[in-house]
């Protein structure tokens, strides 16, 4: 089968490169699954860099995480799943519920564990679940990681509620998901970006205040003025160090900063005062269990909700993908059709 690894060694995404590997075949408890798109992540440039937790790949690994397709075969012990079924994985293996096990965890596409970017996958039954009826192959692709991440914070730890405030950084893929899922139960989104091209397709998606955080830079008082002085009950934290001293002058009392990713680097300087004065709590987010993902796929499909994808790329073209996601210039998600 063609695949893409991050090969030993890797600093960069020209580490990411075609390979041709042995058709797998599924064990008893395996399926097997032709996969038909892929999508990105920022963590996916990260690990190609040697700059994610495993630091440098020391042996070559199927780039990805999250994907799509049908399930060509199953193995003899296989009860949840038939030949026919489209099915995405679950960006960790063996997480199907409740806290996160203890000890090292296998995500997909960070050494030792092979990811998605491949013609065929195999996953134990356990770490699949059904794409929603309402989906193509292209938008369920997107869903394992980023999608999961935001209904995480939102909905499992944050227990939004209809009315209250979410501030989400970026028009990145967590950030749009949590604008959708947000809207979808009934909350007021304020959303940031350096683009107004951006912030303009932000609000055609239900996002009621924009802010230019390049010609606003202090955006966090501009938050406070915007929801007079209160803040923002959740704020949905992409950027790190870099922007969370600002994200805790910027949530509400009693509100929650959910930590999620790194985007502005790991050194900054966050004042801890804010979260004593307010009674604010930070809370870290990991994608999510299956359970989670599940429950995620439901309110999509009920509600009729589709993934924003910003472009579908070929298998061939998967570095210029890369590309495109490295500049930043995408809107949501970015996809990979095989």
């Amino acid at each position: 089968m063609r695949a893409y690894e991050i090969t030993a060694g890797s600093h960069g995404i020209e580490g990411i490169r075609p390979t041709t590997r042995p058709d797998p075949t599924p064990g008893p408890h395996d399926i097997l699954v032709r996969m038909r798109a892929t999508s990105l992540n920022y963590r996916d440039l990260m690990i190609a860099a040697g700059q994610y937790m495993g630091g440098v790949a020391t042996q070559n690994t199927i780039a990805l995480s999250d994907g799509a397709g049908e399930v060509t075969a199953v193995g003899s012990q296989v009860t949840r799943f038939a030949a026919g079924d489209r099915v995405m994985g679950t960006f960790f293996r063996d997480w199907v519920s409740g806290t996160i096990p203890t000890g090292p965890r296998a995500a997909l596409g960070a050494q030792p564990t092979d990811g998605v970017l491949s013609e065929w996958s195999t996953f134990h039954e356990r770490d699949a679940v059904k794409v929603p009826d309402t989906l193509s192959f292209e938008a369920a692709a997107t869903l394992p990681c980023a999608a999961v991440t935001a209904w995480h914070a939102l909905m499992s730890v944050g227990q939004l509620q209809a009315g209250q405030t979410v501030l989400a950084l970026g028009t990145g893929g967590v950030s749009i998901f949590a604008l959708q899922i947000a809207r979808m139960a009934g909350a007021r989104v304020i959303i940031t970006s350096s683009s107004d091209s951006k912030l303009e397709r932000a609000r055609a998606l239900g996002a009621s205040d924009t802010i230019n955080y390049r010609s606003t830079p202090d955006w966090e008082q501009e938050v406070l003025k915007r929801t007079q002085g209160r803040g923002a009950d959740i704020v949905v934290e992409v950027g790190g160090a870099g922007t969370l001293g600002k994200s805790l002058q910027a949530v509400a009392p009693g509100g929650k900063v959910m930590i999620i990713g790194v985007l502005t680097g790991r050194v900054g300087d966050a004042n801890p005062y804010a979260i004593l004065s307010k009674y604010a709590s930070l809370h870290g987010i990991f994608v999510g269990s299956r359970t989670m993902f599940e429950d995620l796929n439901k309110a999509l499909e009920i509600n009729r909700i589709t993934p924003v994808v910003d472009r579908v790329f070929s298998f061939d073209e998967t570095h210029e993908a890369l590309k495109y996601m490295q500049r930043g210039d995408h809107f949501g998600k970015v996809v990979i059709r095989l």
